[in-house]
């Protein structure tokens, strides 16, 4: 079958690293060449956002508008490495090794993040534009109650805030009604063998569907 570009999106907590690590087993166990690429990438403008995120860098602005905007910038750099890069970029991956690209956050995920009204919305649109959707979009939706029952483990992230991901929520939920290519939208509090069940019943009938088209 063709390598497929697998993109799972959801606010923080929503098992979306879980999901992909047991969908990279998946492959590897039937024999399929697959990688895991989360967003942030390693590269250099991922490593400056992870710093960002954890709390070790505090970039100052004088609004946090324009925060937001750097963020968005950042974020649509980084993307761009990550696809295009020729070491371990998506297309790279999918084109050359001929391997299945599984990504933890895509741009969905800038639209939920950084868009905090329409001018926001639109901005963070143009700066994504010309990023291709992926094969397959899986969102894992959770309330943030549970979210942040499951982050309380470890130290809390910059945009790990009740209010912050109420709002990151109702982001993905605008923007998945208006989703055009394919999608599976799960409720992440259900089991995750039963959520990785799901998703692989889901990609078996996008394949299907996909070799029909080719």
């Amino acid at each position: 079958m063709e390598p497929l570009f697998i993109v799972l999106e959801g606010i923080d907590g929503s098992g979306k690293t879980t999901q992909a690590e047991r969908l990279l087993r998946y492959f590897e166990g039937q024999n399929q060449n697959a990688v895991l690429s989360p967003e942030p990438t390693a590269g250099p403008v991922g490593q400056l956002l992870r710093r960002f995120l954890g709390g070790e860098e505090t970039p100052a602005f004088s609004s946090p508008q324009q925060l937001e905007r750097q963020m968005g910038y950042l974020f649509a750099a980084d993307r761009h490495y990550h696809l295009f890069n020729q070491t371990d970029g998506v297309f790279y991956s999918l084109r050359e090794r001929r391997r299945h690209v599984i990504v933890p956050r895509y741009y969905c995920s800038s639209l939920a993040y950084n868009a905090h009204g329409p001018e926001d919305w639109a901005f963070i649109e143009r700066l994504n534009q010309e990023f291709p959707p992926p094969d397959v979009l899986i969102y894992l939706d959770l309330t943030v109650e549970t979210a942040l029952e499951r982050l309380a483990a470890r130290r809390l992230e910059y945009y790990e805030k009740a209010d912050t991901l109420r709002e990151v929520r109702r982001n993905y939920q605008r923007l998945l009604d208006r989703y055009p290519y394919p999608k599976l939208i799960l409720d992440g509090a259900q089991a995750p063998d039963c959520l990785e069940r799901r998703i692989i019943e889901f990609l078996s009938a996008q394949k299907q569907r996909l070799e029909s088209l080719g």
